[in-house]
């Protein structure tokens, strides 16, 4: 392991240009050019020599022999929810591939062992291919004596079975996401109550093993995440912040703010708990759902303020309409650097030079293609499903472009999702949208941007954090069979936090 300072020499390693973008290697290196071997050295987290020749290594400095292998910047997720991430890992898989139809969600939700006095149920991943679009009565069916939870995959809907909707005392509750029949009883349907359900005293709450994920991510040779996660508590920020702090999560972390109208000052002054320098706070998260749109004067003065708070914005747009609205309330407010479309599954042609225009950045997730791809050739009628997720028309727009899993909402591999975004492939085989795969190049670079600054290249540089992911083959080689497979060792501030078994 490197010492504290991240004192580290890393011999013959070959930095490779990605085409289409700044080298992510020695500047002024050709785009065609296979990559240079070279010694760097690391002192005080940071790359302070890149060497065509061997340098010697100094005493008490970690040597590693890179081999050959491509060197690049540490991968960044640029958009995830760390913590339903992690909880997701003691919860119950509801919906594909691991649980395809009504009778295996009942056998899976049957056979969760229970938390709590009660013994509650948390189950995640649903989509409706499986048994229907469940209400409390419908999930009664499947399991009627334990209280149960049910994610749908998309993250929006929670619902609740009949002993869940008791204990948790949802018929008292007044918030609008609270679905009710003719009647005015609760159909179990919760739309946007995660920070609800999280204060509620009866629902126990799940483990969540933050090292672990940060563990798994490392050996993917990711280094950073932006969590997008909207209405953050303070407790929540206090735990990633302490996870940081501690080590236990060894990432860099970017947290996207709540809206400072709706939930006081900005995170940085609030959490008890100051942001280390490992930890910095994003753009301000606004999410739209079709079924309640804010109107445009409305939506205007919430990007107005975020702005006027000093904080760019990054709002969730996952239909038509929703990006129309976002383009029109962006053009009255006004752009600020650094403001971000989050998802854009649609994109119109005509709203491409909207994007370009205004300098923002879309955060999409190419692996959605490959994960739900077959579902979206069955279910979408009112888009064509081949153009979901662009990608390739944006780029040649000249629209500024990155890439986050969404996970626990996607796969947390970014390695499966540059392999989706050149191949645009499903699970089924089924190119879906040619026209919009990326270059692998291209492709890698979604991951390898600035975490403020999302569509601008980092590079492995003198004066550059050391935030390393060391490949264990040359790049083309790894770009031809994308796979975390390939990842050797990965490094934060020169610091090894994942290596290959044996090494």
């Amino acid at each position: 392991m490197a010492g504290a300072g991240g004192a580290l020499l890393l011999r013959r390693a070959r930095l490779t240009p990605l085409g289409g973008g700044e080298p992510a290697g020695v500047p002024g290196a050709g785009t065609d050019s296979p990559g240079r071997i070279v010694d760097l050295r690391v002192d005080g987290g940071l790359v302070v020599a890149v060497s065509a020749g061997p340098l010697r290594p100094r005493a008490g400095e970690t040597v590693v022999d890179a081999d050959g292998g491509a060197l690049l910047p540490g991968l960044h997720d640029h958009h995830v929810h760390l913590l339903s991430a992690a909880a997701a890992a003691s919860s119950v898989p509801a919906g594909p591939p691991r649980v395809s139809d009504a009778a295996g969600l009942r056998a899976a939700l049957r056979a969760a062992p229970g938390a709590g006095a009660h013994g509650w149920v948390r189950a995640v991943g649903y989509h409706p291919s499986v048994a229907g679009d469940l209400d409390r009565h419908g999930l009664d069916v499947l399991v009627a004596d334990r209280p149960v939870r049910l994610q749908h995959r998309g993250g929006a809907l929670w619902v609740l079975n009949s002993a869940a909707l008791r204990l948790a005392g949802v018929e008292a509750c007044p918030l609008p996401g609270v679905e009710r029949d003719a009647a005015g009883h609760p159909t179990g349907r919760l739309w946007r109550m995660d920070d609800w359900l999280r204060r509620a005293a009866a629902i126990p709450r799940v483990p969540v093993d933050l090292a672990a994920l940060g563990r798994a991510a490392a050996a993917r040779g990711v280094t950073g995440f932006t969590d997008a996660t909207p209405g953050r508590s303070d407790a929540e920020r206090r735990l990633l912040v302490e996870a940081s702090r501690t080590g236990a999560l060894p990432q860099r972390l970017t947290l996207m703010r709540p809206e400072p109208a709706a939930h006081g000052p900005p995170a940085t002054d609030r959490g008890g708990i100051p942001a280390g320098e490992r930890v910095r706070d994003g753009a301000v998260k606004l999410i739209l759902d079709d079924d309640r749109l804010p109107d445009l004067d409305t939506l205007t003065a919430r990007i107005a303020a975020a702005h006027h708070g000093g904080a760019p914005v990054a709002v969730h747009c996952v239909t038509r309409v929703q990006l129309i609205l976002t383009l029109t309330a962006l053009a009255l407010a006004g752009h600020r650097r650094g403001d971000r479309i989050e998802h854009a599954a649609v994109v119109p042609p005509e709203l491409r030079d909207m994007l370009r225009a205004g300098g923002l950045t879309v955060v999409t997730q190419p692996n959605f293609i490959a994960e739900r791809g077959d579902r979206y050739l069955a279910d979408i009628t009112d888009e064509d499903p081949a153009a979901l997720y662009p990608a390739a028309s944006l780029a040649r727009a000249g629209v500024r472009l990155a890439a986050g899993t969404d996970a626990p909402f996607g796969d947390p591999d970014p390695w499966r999702a540059i392999r989706a975004a050149t191949d645009r492939r499903t699970a089924g085989g089924v190119v879906l949208g040619g026209g919009e795969r990326l270059a692998a190049p291209a492709a890698l670079a979604l991951f390898l941007g600035t975490p403020t600054d999302p569509a601008r290249p980092r590079a492995v540089r003198p004066g550059a954090p050391a935030d390393l992911c060391l490949l264990d083959r040359p790049l083309a080689a790894a770009l031809a069979d994308p796979s975390a497979a390939h990842v050797r060792r990965t490094f934060i501030a020169g610091v090894p936090v994942a290596a290959t078994p044996g090494e």
